[in-house]
């Protein structure tokens, strides 16, 4: 009994001191309290507190993964073929940012096209179709791809062709507008508000874009799986994958090929029925082979992707070494060049009435970037290393597209389900 009555004793002098260290201001949380006021922070309905804005409901963009950021060599570490040594490898570093799973699809195209068509004038819906010319040859028979590639819906997990860099940035523009719609009438707010209002109110996401050129190249190489055992990178490797094959060297689908690409002159798949064929005559759906270590699909191959960067020859030796990139129109002006733009929203060109008037050069604002090799290119076009450029208003029936975005923050905000979740179907 005695030891019984001891037992409560203690269990009381233990729920007293628990109760008098917590009412003691120090001991309490600081989550919800000013840390150089020491005030409370209010809610909604407060007219008097500081109110912080809360942005643990964020996930992560619909359909992207997380590229953790770091540094890298970019580059190609293969002999120059081309000869163009346009790409000599160089160390940077780049931010953490997302990027796309798979290429853009068909079918994401077409439910782009269909809000489009709902709310833009005729057009500017007619501005957003896929060229289905880019199909047509003159020495080759590739029309029913001309009539069926993007309409028929049995091609809608193929990734979509056909389109200008310059349709890319209006489908980018469009997915940043019409997810933020979604979030701002989810939380109720009106449209009135700014974007920087939204922004401040951490319910607006950062800018759906093409990934520059030294993104797309680090999340292609993904050394995020080998830098452990070779920090200096003097084994960098040739494509997404480790080794310097294109077939799998590993268990049950060994000699299976690694991408979807033009084995040699004529050879776009391989002998039918052959363990060393890959099936794919032209462009493969997305997700058909393997992963790099980001968990990005078809980085080598299957369709060449836009990125965000002007050509240049040597912008190897003008960008910065921390988030390189190459903006329009820097360095370098124009109208030295021949020609400049009247008008930067027309984009309408007019020739520049001196002596250099007929001089023309691959110095200009309208070639972009494209890399990844594709279904009609050889082994060389795969390595993140290498590039290629065309005109933005051109298309091609090889080069497609994924987006990409800002990490905001110290890092990925997928802290649980929100109003994002609740839009997307998360809960």
């Amino acid at each position: 009994m005695k030891n019984m009555l001891r037992l409560m004793r203690i269990f009381m002098l233990v729920l007293i001191s628990t109760a008098l260290l917590s009412s003691c201001s120090i001991f309490k949380k600081k989550n919800g309290q000013s840390t150089i006021t020491g005030l409370e922070f209010g809610n909604d309905d407060s007219d008097t507190l500081f109110v912080p804005q809360d942005v643990s409901a964020l996930l992560s963009p619909p359909g992207m993964v997380f590229i953790q950021g770091g540094r890298t060599v970019l580059g190609s570490f293969e002999e120059d073929l081309m000869g163009s040594r346009d790409n000599i490898e160089r160390t940077v570093t780049v931010n953490s940012f997302y990027m796309d799973k798979t290429e853009i699809t068909n079918l994401n195209w077409k439910e782009y096209v269909h809000f489009v068509q709902k709310d833009s004038t005729q057009q500017f819906y007619e501005t957003t179709l896929p060229i289905d010319e880019v199909w047509f040859g003159e020495f080759s028979f590739n029309d029913a791809y001309a009539e069926n590639y993007y309409s028929n819906p049995a091609f809608n997990k193929f990734p979509v062709v056909g389109v200008t860099w310059e349709q890319v940035a209006d489908f980018s523009t469009w997915r940043t507008q019409f997810l933020n719609d979604l979030i701002r009438n989810d939380v109720g707010l009106s449209d009135t508000l700014s974007k920087q209002e939204l922004i401040e109110r951490g319910v607006s996401m950062p800018e759906f874009r093409l990934p520059n050129e030294a993104e797309w190249e680090y999340a292609a190489k993904a050394t995020v799986g080998t830098q452990y055992l070779d920090e200096n990178e003097e084994y960098g490797r040739v494509y997404p994958w480790d080794g310097r094959g294109v077939r799998n060297p590993y268990g049950k689908k060994r000699g299976e090929m690694l991408a979807n690409f033009k084995r040699g002159r004529g050879d776009y798949a391989g002998i039918a029925g052959t363990v060393q064929n890959d099936g794919d005559i032209i462009i493969a759906e997305v997700g058909t082979y393997p992963p790099n270590d980001f968990g990005l699909y078809n980085m080598a191959a299957n369709v060449s992707e836009w990125v965000y960067d002007i050509y240049r020859p040597l912008s190897y030796q003008d960008v910065d070494d921390l988030n390189p990139i190459r903006k329009n129109d820097t360095g370098d002006g124009q109208d030295i060049y021949g020609y400049k733009w009247k008008d930067d929203d027309v984009k309408k060109e007019i020739q520049v009435t001196d002596s250099r008037e007929s001089f023309r050069s691959l110095v200009n604002d309208r070639l972009r970037v494209y890399k990844g090799g594709s279904w009609k290119d050889l082994a060389y076009w795969m390595s993140p290393g290498t590039r290629r450029f065309l005109t933005q208003d051109n298309a091609s029936n090889s080069v497609g597209f994924r987006c990409a975005m800002i990490s905001i923050g110290a890092g990925e905000l997928d802290n649980g389900p929100g109003f994002v979740g609740r839009i997307l179907g998360k809960e």
